[in-house]
């Protein structure tokens, strides 16, 4: 059993792929054995977060995930611990694993009750696993939301109950408060809905035990990206080996997204970094970074160059990007080129076209921007946040960046998206998004593949954030600009 962190490297199986590779590994061992090595992974990490814990209270349901709490009772009883069982469900229904380990817990002399126990240092969801379909109601809802508003840890066994496995959707109001430390611990395969939309507020600190059943001949359904590797600088390089980029945007009152994005591309590395900026009042040069080269946007010769196009754009970028979607060797589109291109059939085909010319392009939208590019709602796009960036890739030949909670980077290659594990609440701040598309400007123009560049920027612009100490000042734009790292 090993924790998941951002440095993690891991393919993800969705609830299908799941249930086959479940299948496979009970055919090949005696019966109950699974169960019996899921719930003594459960009473261990039980112990880890709660060493002194006198009560441990477990919920457990009606099918597998309650057995699994059923043997983790029995497992925490024998090494002296006072597990409390409350258990919802007909217990002549149960399956013949689960009513197994609830015959263990018994002869173990676990305590049943009816109700949950007063006082507990440990709560145990063990309610519903990745079968569940409809959201948690009657006493199942209401012992989460206790365990929710206890303020107590709570470890969830496989997957937090009414957390769609495959897409990180929860179902109902429980799972999410912020002063409950919460702790998931996960069998067999990695789900990609404990990364990604409500994922990973109510999974927690997410573990991992494959129950001893290792590697698995089934193709992943995603990946966590990973940290990726430093990026060594030769002795003989200079400015033209690391690319030029043109940032263009910055209509009038705008100004600012557009430098962001500029300076983010600087301290990401860029060999140069021009801001074309669609105001033609502003001033000639930013005195706090005169390495940012401003130019007017139209009179800015974009061969060769990588673009980082719609920050701060406005209605303004319409104009100039039939050119820049024509014209640029490589290209980020972001915030307002976005809308435009949502809008109008023409540079939705220009920027199709792009792919087939083999000139890459990344997107980079968050929930409503890539509703808008699908033609849905920013809720459509949130209850399948995988999907939705597959889409986005396919319908437009590029790397989509849909960001959120667990950003999810695709291509049409149709090779698995990736999900990144880095980023926090403090990203959600004017500018940031802004700064991410310099930094994978930055990426493109030294060369990087898109889909790499994508992946590597988005882990470090993250990381960026989670390192950023917690009794600090507010982590604005302008400083995650700076700490871009090459």
């Amino acid at each position: 059993m090993h924790r998941i962190t951002s440095a993690t490297v891991a393919d993800l199986f969705d609830i299908a792929a799941t249930r086959r590779i479940e299948q496979a590994a009970a055919a090949a061992l005696p019966a109950h054995t699974l169960m019996q090595r899921a719930g003594l992974a459960v009473a261990r990490l039980a112990m880890v977060i709660a060493p002194h814990a006198r009560t441990v209270w477990i919920a457990c349901g009606p099918g597998n995930n309650g057995g699994d709490g059923f043997e983790a009772a029995a497992q925490l009883q024998h090494r002296g611990f006072m597990p409390i069982v409350t258990f919802v469900g007909d217990e002549s229904r149960l399956p013949p694993d689960a009513k197994a380990s609830l015959q263990r817990a018994r002869d173990a002399s676990v305590i049943f009750a009816q109700k949950p126990p007063a006082e507990y240092e440990l709560a145990i969801d063990a309610l519903l696993g990745i079968g569940s379909t409809r959201p948690p109601e009657g006493v199942m809802a209401e012992w989460l939301r206790e365990m929710d508003a206890k303020g107590q840890p709570v470890l969830s066994v496989d997957v937090p109950s009414g957390l769609n496995a495959d897409t990180g959707v929860l179902s109902g109001s429980t799972g999410t408060h912020a002063d409950t430390a919460r702790f998931c611990v996960t069998f067999l395969t990695l789900k990609p809905g404990l990364f990604t939309a409500h994922g990973r507020d109510a999974a927690g600190a997410v573990w991992f035990d494959d129950l001893g059943c290792g590697d698995t001949a089934e193709p992943p359904t995603a990946q966590l990206a990973g940290a990726p590797k430093a990026q060594a600088r030769t002795h003989a390089s200079h400015k033209g080996s690391y690319g030029d980029v043109a940032v263009i945007g910055g209509a009038s009152g705008m100004a600012g997204a557009a430098l962001l994005a500029g300076s983010a591309a600087l301290h990401a590395g860029a060999g140069r970094v021009f801001v074309g900026l669609l105001d033609p009042s502003a001033a000639p040069v930013d005195t706090a970074q005169p390495e940012l080269m401003l130019r007017d946007a139209n009179a800015l010769d974009l061969s060769g160059m990588t673009a980082v196009c719609g920050c701060g754009g406005g209605t303004d970028v319409r104009s100039v990007l039939p050119r820049v979607l024509a014209t640029v060797a490589s290209l980020v589109l972001d915030a307002d080129a976005l809308n435009a291109v949502a809008t109008d059939s023409a540079l939705q085909t220009q920027l199709a076209s792009r792919a087939r010319r083999g000139r890459p392009t990344v997107i980079t939208p968050h929930p409503l921007e890539a509703a808008r590019l699908l033609g849905c709602t920013a809720g459509d796009v949130q209850a399948d946040r995988l999907a939705a960036a597959r889409q986005l890739a396919s319908r437009f030949g590029v790397v989509a960046v849909l960001k959120g909670s667990g950003t999810v980077i695709a291509d049409d290659s149709g090779a698995p998206a990736v999900l990144n594990l880095t980023g926090n609440a403090r990203l959600a701040t004017a500018g940031t998004g802004d700064v991410l598309a310099g930094m994978i400007g930055a990426a493109l123009a030294a060369q990087q593949p898109a889909f790499q560049a994508a992946c590597e920027a988005v882990w470090r612009h993250g990381r960026i954030a989670d390192s950023w100490p917690a009794d600090a000042a507010p982590l604005t734009a302008g400083t995650l600009a700076r700490r871009a790292p090459v």
